[in-house]
């Protein structure tokens, strides 16, 4: 899958770099990473409660937003990171 850099802003290119900063970070805000997929192509709707249904090319997978809280833990940075992966996504 093409990442379509024309629609990703410098503000998603700081989001994108932050996922795959290493050590892993957990205060990146989900509506930020919610953002980024969607200005890069991503098919993304709502799914039964917390759910979120996101396909981007040929990849999909079904995430679980945070609530209460508005960031992104560890291990659902990590599913992030696998996902644009899998996607054939790089920062």
């Amino acid at each position: 899958m093409q990442w379509y850099h024309l629609s990703v802003d410098a503000k998603h290119r700081k989001t994108l770099a932050a996922i795959f900063e290493i050590p892993v970070r957990a205060d990146i805000a989900w509506k930020d990473i919610v953002a980024l997929l969607k200005a890069g192509g991503a098919h993304v709707r709502q799914g039964q409660g917390s759910r979120l249904r996101v396909t981007l090319g040929a990849v999909r997978m079904t995430f679980h937003e945070p609530h209460p809280e508005k960031t992104t833990d560890k291990g659902a940075l990590k599913t992030v990171r696998l996902f644009l992966e899998k996607a054939g996504v790089k920062p």
